[in-house]
């Protein structure tokens, strides 16, 4: 079973549970999800079977879309509801014109500091481990975009926003630096991701509702899942160099104009799915051959 799942993970379960579910039910070994929904998160968790585990940071390195709620006036040890509060402040004086101003500044690209409580490693250990042993170590900022922010909902002192957003954001550390600008601090209380890569929660299939008997009609091609890269065509007598990981430097390897560094869909004049390729300088190469 070679393919993609459109999960959607409810409250309660982590990412990983999704991912034992899913073995069971499709009785595969190589099964892994791309990108981790905290437990407490509801939403879009692609998983993938098979073959289709070749391509997880390929799915993980597009934007995804969050439906977040934070409250103001209260910040916790997680940033989120599970830690403890350590701090609370007075939210009297917060206007909804400066909440709305704050919130839009963040659009584009910034560097951002992950949470303590995050499953990113520091010298192999991982840092909700360490925050868990009562340490806090200094976390370097993470360049990140935040292509859109819409659907602004204020109920002082909770807020709700609809984020659109680059890979490795944490919503949870958005709403912290929000709270931080404001001077009176953030902390997330429900967090839904509706969108990532090509994945919708539309078209997911509830994880509670997968079954031994129904799971090949949610599968998704690999092909499919990768639809958002743009397609290129080779010429035949080049489709053996490429799948032997050769770097092909002829202007004859396409009819088609290729640019540089732009991931591409390559496939032969036969049709034949090769896998992901790219062009610098020195020529035309596959980096993630799926044949």
């Amino acid at each position: 079973m070679n393919g993609i799942l459109n999960i959607f993970k409810n409250k309660g379960m982590t990412s990983f549970d999704v991912v034992r579910k899913v073995k069971k039910v499709s009785n595969q070994k190589k099964v892994g999800h791309t990108g981790t929904l905290d437990p407490e998160a509801t939403g879009v968790l692609p998983v993938c079977l098979g073959k289709a585990t070749k391509i997880i940071d390929y799915i993980m390195n597009s934007k995804k879309v969050y439906e977040v709620k934070f409250e103001l006036g209260k910040n916790t040890t997680t940033y989120d509801l599970e830690g403890e509060v350590i701090k609370q402040r007075d939210t009297s004086n917060i206007k909804e014109e400066d909440v709305k101003e704050v919130i839009f500044s963040f659009l584009g690209e910034y560097d951002q500091v992950p949470p303590m409580y995050s499953a990113l490693k520091q010298n192999g250990v991982r840092l909700y481990d360490l925050a868990r042993q009562g340490i806090e170590v200094e976390r370097e900022a993470r360049r990140i975009t935040i292509y859109n922010i819409s659907d602004v909902v204020c109920d002082l002192p909770y807020v709700s926003i609809k984020v659109t957003c680059s890979k490795g954001t944490y919503i949870r550390s958005l709403c912290y630096d929000i709270g931080e600008k404001l001077n009176v601090g953030a902390t997330m209380v429900d967090l839904k991701r509706t969108e990532t890569s090509i994945f919708t929660e539309k078209e997911s299939v509830n994880i509670e509702d997968l079954t031994s008997e129904n799971i090949k009609d949610y599968i998704i091609s690999i092909e499919e899942a990768l639809s958002f890269y743009p397609k290129l065509t080779v010429n035949n007598s080049f489709t053996k160099l490429l799948i032997n990981g050769v770097k092909v430097y002829d202007r004859r390897l396409s009819d088609e104009v290729i640019e540089k560094n732009i991931l591409y869909r390559v496939y032969d004049k036969e049709n034949m799915f090769i896998g992901l390729g790219k062009q610098d300088n020195q020529g035309f190469k596959i980096e993630k051959l799926l044949v």
